[in-house]
């Protein structure tokens, strides 16, 4: 396995060659969605962070940053062909760093929460970072969403980029090398690929935590926005939204989107599933099966008409409805981020995997490659 420092030199040897492609000759521009690639220039923990761009022959644009290898800013037509940014994120890479969210970043070592940080691998147990409830949140709090990843490589339409996450980092075994790929594709597709390795037995469960607005309106709730789930169940939670390894039935309960329903017209239902999360905060065991044609859910807003289709190889989807925004924060172009202003998507294992058996496992193991799989295709809704 490279070094960070090696992986660096690298990228600096080859920038001349790659400076066009990286910034696809948009990058000290303006992008469609307001970015100014200077805001991005920074070193953090001896590492240069930057803005790339990546562009499809539909006019849809993306932009990324290697802090947490995120995204920033997804551009696309609305239902009148007019360009809205669909995604919550800040206008300079201090915000991403001052402000402690996860907005549109690759969240690992793993996704999601682990009971009381404690797993046992081969025998071993290990503790790691409490920092949400008790338990371990997102990887810990230095978490790959605070980190920056190398670019590994860059082009106009996809860009991959690398985390080596040292033996122990936030309590974790094994020296891993975790990598994430983002591919605009021509039809209005952002296909994620995660692929990692190991040097020893450890778990991985890589999502991205896009906080999707189809309004393109951080001031606006989504409230209205029509939503299905591909689900006959969802794991229910305790008080400190901790799953118990149960997957309980969404029939006659606010977790069932079989049927197209609005986000808020349940929300606030005297159910105590949503008062633990405040909302909706909870993952749905998908029926796709692991098959990435079918599709895992779709949102879509009656404002814009932008409708945003989920589909991925992994188990489970994780929906947060932002409960926990409260106009406190202020994103791109100095708009508050207002309460239950977007929803959150994330594809990956059911919660606590490592202390389940009995569902989908998260180990990975010496001489194993994990691979997982995410597509967010946007469109707009036909009349």
């Amino acid at each position: 396995m490279k070094c960070k420092s090696q992986i660096a030199t690298v990228v600096v040897l080859a920038g001349a060659l790659l400076l066009t492609s990286c910034c696809n000759d948009n990058c000290d521009k303006t992008t469609l969605s307001g970015l100014q690639r200077e805001n991005f220039q920074t070193v953090i923990n001896g590492v240069e962070t930057d803005l790339y761009v990546l562009s499809n022959d539909n006019g849809m644009e993306v932009c990324f940053t290697n802090h947490g290898a995120r995204m920033v800013s997804i551009m696309v037509p609305d239902g009148n062909g007019n360009m809205r940014d669909v995604i919550l994120g800040f206008d300079s890479i201090q915000g991403y760093v001052d402000i402690a969210t996860d907005f549109g970043a690759t969240v690992g070592r793993y996704a999601n929460r682990i009971d009381q940080g404690r797993i046992t691998l081969d025998g071993v147990e290990y503790q790691l970072p409490r920092n949400n409830y008790g338990h371990c949140l997102h990887g810990g709090t230095h978490g790959f969403q605070t980190q920056v990843f190398d670019v590994e490589s860059v082009t106009d339409t996809t860009i991959t980029m690398v985390y080596h996450t040292a033996d122990g980092e936030e309590g974790f075994p094994g020296n891993t090398d975790c990598y994430v790929t983002y591919t605009l594709t021509s039809d209005n597709a952002i296909d994620i690929t995660y692929r990692a390795t190991t040097d020893k037995t450890t778990v991985v469960n890589l999502a991205n935590h896009a906080y999707f607005n189809l309004d393109g309106d951080a001031s606006q709730s989504n409230g209205d926005y029509l939503f299905y789930i591909n689900a006959d169940g969802f794991t229910p939670v305790d008080s400190t939204l901790m799953t118990s390894g149960e997957i309980r039935d969404v029939t006659a309960t606010p977790m069932d989107f079989r049927v197209p329903t609005t986000v808020g017209s349940r929300i606030d239902n005297d159910d105590e599933q949503l008062r633990y999360g405040g909302g909706y905060d909870h993952n749905w065991c998908l029926n796709t099966d692991g098959d990435i044609t079918a599709i895992a859910a779709r949102l879509t807003s009656p404002v814009s008409g932008i409708v945003l289709e989920v589909y991925t190889d992994q188990p489970g989807l994780q929906v947060y409805t932002g409960n926990f925004l409260d106009g406190t924060v202020v994103g791109k172009g100095g708009v508050s981020c207002a309460y239950r202003s977007a929803v959150v998507l994330e594809t990956q294992k059911y919660p606590n995997s490592p202390n389940f058996a009995h569902w989908p496992s998260p180990i990975l193991r010496p001489g194993e490659t994990y691979e997982a799989r995410c597509i967010y295709k946007f469109g707009v809704e036909k009349n």
